[in-house]
């Protein structure tokens, strides 16, 4: 069986400097992506934030997250230098309780479009937990973030992990 070939980073121009991904030739398919992103409290802010449903002095900690998310899920381009500007068809951001010091925020996004949605997805993840931390950081500055990951992806090239 013959051996694949080397993957290489789809950034770099033939004399290895930063390039825009030229789509232009791929077809226009129905993407989606699904990313998480962890927000883990100490035992005592944990416990604080459940009493007290989630909500800070600031406001509702998950509906401003989710805001967030989803106001960056739209703007990434203007973050990640070689991401190319996407019309959104849609973004879900669900935020929940993971055992009883962990949040889990998954971003899920959907385009029809020449290239994918993975980065959009990831910033929208991460950007939502930046913000929980954000409005929760009075509380202690011992939160962590992480990881991040992209769950899934489906259109264009390569499927990967579950999306959808």
């Amino acid at each position: 069986m013959p051996a694949k070939p080397a993957r290489k980073l789809s950034h770099l121009d033939a004399e290895g400097r930063p390039a825009m991904v030229d789509v232009s030739g791929k077809a226009v398919t129905a993407r989606q992506a699904v990313a998480e992103c962890r927000v883990k409290f100490p035992a005592a802010v944990a416990a604080q934030l459940r009493a007290s449903g989630l909500r800070s002095a600031k406001g509702g900690i998950v509906e401003t997250a989710v805001i967030a998310g989803t106001m960056a899920v739209k703007r990434t381009h203007e973050l990640i230098p070689f991401c190319h500007p996407l019309p959104i068809d849609g973004v879900r951001i669900g935020i929940d309780w993971h055992g009883e010091r962990e949040l889990r925020i998954e971003c899920a996004v959907k385009t029809t479009h020449r290239t994918g949605v993975e980065m959009e997805a990831l910033t929208g993840a991460t950007v939502a937990a930046l913000t929980v931390y954000d409005m929760c950081k009075a509380l202690s500055h011992a939160i962590v973030l992480g990881p991040a990951k992209l769950l899934g992806k489906r259109g264009g090239r390569h499927d990967f992990g579950s999306a959808g």
